[in-house]
């Protein structure tokens, strides 16, 4: 069975790293073309095409998944089957090309998250689960039937990195047991039993934007600590400090939240000036514990108030 995998990030290499390690035959990788990033605007690898070049893998990276040439070298491969983890939206001709079809890892509890963040906006929103789902690929994005869905807790305190961290793992698990399953199934001549998704029950996780991230300190401090988790450590929520009126962007990694009544308007700050700084919220106050001001390093809320002093009139908005 000769596969061709499609994806990006890191989230991606434990899948085709756990395919390789059980000896499937892995014709050819599609990832991003290199792009150039940061001061010296070198160009970078993805963590798919390092990782595939490291196991000698023939990669292809095109500009435009409709690029004749690209269609061409695609179809060269003569792939059985095409696993897509963590890429981009796929065209017809490109998903309809192997016999056996080609399969996503989406994560997310499908048809719950469809979309191009649910890893996020399932603890913005504070769910108690999330999960991983393999489907198969149709016309609208993130519909496919379901191959097999494996489901993880969110606590109180999850983040949104270390969920990811969680679904990358349970993924990788995921994709082996779905292609061992296709192969199954093809070897026996049979259908797979998928199980459709339930249209009424979808929700959706669209791309995150800047006005996402922007912390509005009138809402509760339940949603606002969950915002925060949500976006933590990337893309970051953050919010802006009024300093003699002058504005700087302070970015929250990480806090607490507390409930209590205060006659402070929503955005005052509270601090020893040394070891705390929490923040009048709707119904109570968040503590801010690791924090990035515009321009510096992270640090947690002890560092930031040894070399900037929070003045009398001074808040956030």
């Amino acid at each position: 069975m000769k596969i061709v995998f499609m994806g990006t990030p890191e989230f991606a290499v434990p899948c085709l790293d756990i395919l390789i390690k059980n000896n499937y035959n892995i014709v050819g990788v599609v990832t991003v073309a290199d792009k150039a990033a940061g001061r010296g605007r070198q160009l970078q690898q993805s963590a798919v095409k390092k990782y595939a070049i490291e196991k000698g893998l023939t990669v292809l990276q095109p500009e435009k998944l409709k690029d004749p040439h690209f269609i061409w070298e695609l179809k060269k491969l003569n792939a059985d089957l095409q696993i897509v983890v963590a890429f981009r939206m796929l065209p017809e001709e490109v998903w309809n090309m192997p016999p056996m079809g080609t399969y996503n890892l989406h994560g997310s509890l499908l048809p719950k998250y469809r979309g191009a963040a649910p890893i996020n906006w399932a603890i913005i929103n504070g769910e108690k689960e999330s999960g991983v789902t393999t489907f198969k690929l149709q016309h609208q994005i993130d519909t496919g039937n379901i191959v097999f869905s494996e489901s993880v807790p969110i606590t109180e305190t999850t983040t949104a990195g270390q969920l990811h961290d969680l679904l990358m793992i349970k993924g990788a698990s995921l994709i082996l047991k779905t292609v061992k399953e296709i192969e199954r199934k093809n070897t026996q001549g049979k259908p797979i039993q998928f199980i459709k998704q339930n249209d009424e029950t979808a929700t959706h996780a669209p791309k995150i934007f800047k006005d996402t991230c922007k912390i509005n300190w009138n809402n509760t401090s339940n949603n606002i600590y969950n915002l925060i988790r949500g976006l933590s450590p990337y893309p970051g929520a953050f919010t802006e400090i009024i300093q003699n009126q002058k504005s700087l962007m302070l970015k929250v990694i990480s806090a607490t939240k507390e409930l209590g009544e205060s006659l402070h308007t929503n955005g005052w700050l509270i601090t020893d000036n040394k070891t705390f700084l929490k923040v009048k919220c709707a119904n109570g106050f968040i503590h801010l514990t690791e924090l990035q001001l515009e321009g510096k390093k992270r640090m947690t809320v002890q560092e930031f108030l040894r070399g900037f002093t929070i003045q009398e009139n001074d808040y956030l908005k």
